[in-house]
């Protein structure tokens, strides 16, 4: 993938997981065949014990020195602090956040770490096709931790039900060797593929108000998304799923309980048109904001848990409190994302798209849960089923923020009311005048129009009428182009000054 994509805050970025050594990559998490409890790990009694032993030196310390009735109010607040500091100790000891997944979730993970046998966390035997885009320059994706968890999830899966599609460019040629050394290692059919760049010349081009021709964005990712789903197109097997993987650290075993556990039903199976993890950059910070809406189609609010705000009814935000495993949501994405694979096989296959609007911005992997929402059920079933976001399955773009994903999230349930107060201080979330249309709608709105040939403007702001389109809630008025030549010190992505008269 050309080296544009690094910047992008949402999907593409590598470089998270480049830099490690040998031995700064942990490989033993993998291989965990502990407890949920015996997973708490020492970072965790560390931090209880200490905790519990600062409260208590907090909480003595005024008697010890013996403090005098002018000195009362010292007094006062360091009891404050000590009561501050056993509510956290409690709270994560005997209240933790997403840590007691329902039991068919754990009967599922019992059943992989009792077993050696291939396909053994696939029960019903379900057709997966995992689809992945990387931009590997250092090669540390497919020769690391990255690539060694997809093998083994590939195991689980058995080899016989997965179809695994890999598209890269523009690593270099150490990144072509590593992802060759893994594609040895992969036994399911696959169709792996390494390109030196990617052309440009059947991407749409749009004429910005400078007068030149530039390739936005959206359209440019929407392009290289599409370039891993392209053997669904002569497939003759129909998949059950569609696994859409980013370059993220995750555990297998929790793939396949979003995959097969999430949101089930009383039979055990799970109903869903799309799913999503939840990504972190740091062991506290949500990642995917961009491209998350809840489920009255608001953006999310600052990026710690509870995540989304009250907003209208604030649904999401009640879900994820109430420590759902399928939390509604209008588009999501967390660094990987499992869809009913129904919706991207037949004569109306969904792909990956930008909006047609030139500047309005809006994420290709918001606008695909559009599209995947508004179209047919594909059985009766499905139509009682939408998107949803599930807390329990967690991923991170370093080793080491996701090895602290199950200490952190003992706490969260401290954090909503601080979380409240604080996104309506910033003004979150931000105003989406489109976030309510109605697909079909007839509006009367201001457009960026391109001029002809003949003009000599390149284009003008008109007021025209337009038909609203179903993804009005993932975007925002803006437009970014793809930086073509770009030099080592630059950003893929220059953002246009958007036209006045535009609102």
């Amino acid at each position: 993938m050309p080296s544009s994509s690094v910047s992008d805050e949402y999907e593409l970025d590598a470089e998270p997981l480049i830099g490690w050594s040998k031995s700064d990559r942990p490989t033993c998490e993998l291989h965990d065949h502990s407890s949920p409890l015996q997973r708490v790990k020492r970072p965790l009694a560390k931090l209880l014990s200490g905790a519990v032993y600062l409260t208590l030196v907090i909480l003595t310390f005024p008697f010890r020195w013996r403090i005098r009735p002018r000195s009362r109010i010292f007094c006062i607040l360091h009891i404050l602090l000590g009561a501050l500091l056993a509510l956290i100790c409690l709270t994560g000891l005997f209240w933790p956040s997403y840590t007691r997944p329902p039991p068919h979730y754990e009967t599922l993970r019992t059943q992989v770490q009792s077993s050696s046998a291939h396909g053994r966390g696939n029960v019903h035997n379900q057709k997966v096709y995992i689809a992945a885009v990387l931009y590997d320059p250092q090669g540390q994706l497919a020769s690391g931790r990255w690539g060694d968890a997809l093998l083994q999830l590939i195991e689980m899966l058995g080899e016989q039900n997965v179809y695994l599609s890999i598209y890269e460019n523009n690593s270099g040629a150490t990144g072509e060797n590593a992802l060759r050394h893994f594609a040895d290692k992969v036994t399911c059919n696959n169709t792996i593929i390494s390109e030196p760049g990617l052309s440009l010349r059947d991407i749409p081009h749009v004429t910005i108000p400078t007068g030149e021709k530039r390739v936005r964005r959206i359209d440019y990712l929407a392009e290289v998304r599409n370039r891993a789903l392209q053997p669904l197109d002569t497939a003759k097997v129909t998949y059950d799923k569609l696994l859409y993987l980013n370059d993220v650290i995750f555990d297998p075993v929790e793939v396949l309980q979003l995959l097969f556990c999430t949101n089930a039903d009383t039979n055990g199976v799970a109903q869903y048109r799309a799913v999503c993890a939840v990504d972190f950059s740091n062991p506290f910070k949500f990642y995917d904001s961009y491209a998350t809406r809840d489920y009255e189609g608001y953006g999310v609010g600052l990026p710690f848990f509870p995540w989304f705000t009250s907003a209208g009814a604030g649904e999401s935000r009640r879900d994820v409190v109430a420590g759902k495993d399928a939390v509604r949501v209008r588009s999501c994405w967390g660094g990987m994302v499992a869809f009913d694979a129904a919706y991207f096989q037949g004569p109306a296959a969904i792909r990956f798209r930008a909006d047609s609007e030139m500047f309005w911005d809006a994420s290709e992997c918001c606008i695909v849960h559009a599209d995947v929402q508004s179209a047919k059920p594909v059985t009766d079933q499905l139509q009682r089923s939408g998107s949803y976001m599930n807390p329990y399955v967690r991923v991170a773009y370093s080793a080491r923020s996701h090895s602290w994903l199950w200490t952190t999230r003992r706490f969260e349930k401290l954090y909503p009311l601080a979380h409240n107060l604080l996104n309506r201080l910033a003004g979150l979330p931000h105003f989406n005048p489109r976030r309510t249309e109605v697909f079909g709608e007839k509006i009367k709105d201001s457009m960026w129009i391109a001029g002809d040939l003949g003009d000599a403007a390149p284009g003008r702001v008109q007021t025209v009428e337009r038909m609203a389109g179903n993804d009005g809630f993932c975007g925002r008025r803006g437009l970014e182009v793809l930086v073509e030549n770009r030099r080592p010190d630059q950003d893929g992505f220059d953002s246009v000054p958007i036209p006045g008269g535009l609102d």
